[in-house]
């Protein structure tokens, strides 16, 4: 599996960005998917999963009613939509999809088994 995350950008705090997440190859709906991002200088920590057929949704605090995780299976990506956003969310925003369920995997990096390289978010105040 292959991941190619894009949309990241720059953006003032209070605005929105939306996230996706293209992965190759015809097992797409086998892999739940996580998002995690990482600011310079810290390391790298969840914000998000979601299970294979995009019932189920986990958030880290920091961004929970603020941004939303959803997938297209057809169109086999994954999506974060980000509202609201502050200077904090500042980061690399990486996609992972593990063979693991969502709520196993969580945020728990060493059990994603690919990751995509990334997409640059930057929230000016």
């Amino acid at each position: 599996v292959q991941l190619q995350a894009s949309g990241g950008g720059l953006v003032q705090a209070g605005g929105s960005l939306r996230l996706s997440c293209a992965a190759s190859g015809r097992t797409f709906s086998s892999y739940a998917k996580g998002w995690f991002r990482q600011a310079p200088g810290t390391e790298r920590e969840f914000v998000a999963a979601i299970s294979r057929g995009g019932i189920l949704t986990y958030y880290a605090d920091s961004v929970k009613g603020r941004f939303t995780i959803s997938r297209d299976n057809a169109a086999n990506t994954v999506y974060l939509q980000m509202n609201s956003l502050k200077p904090e969310d500042t980061a690399v925003y990486y996609c992972a999809a593990t063979t693991l369920a969502a709520a196993q995997a969580m945020g728990v990096m060493r059990r994603y088994d690919y990751w995509g390289q990334g997409t640059q978010v930057t929230v000016s105040s």
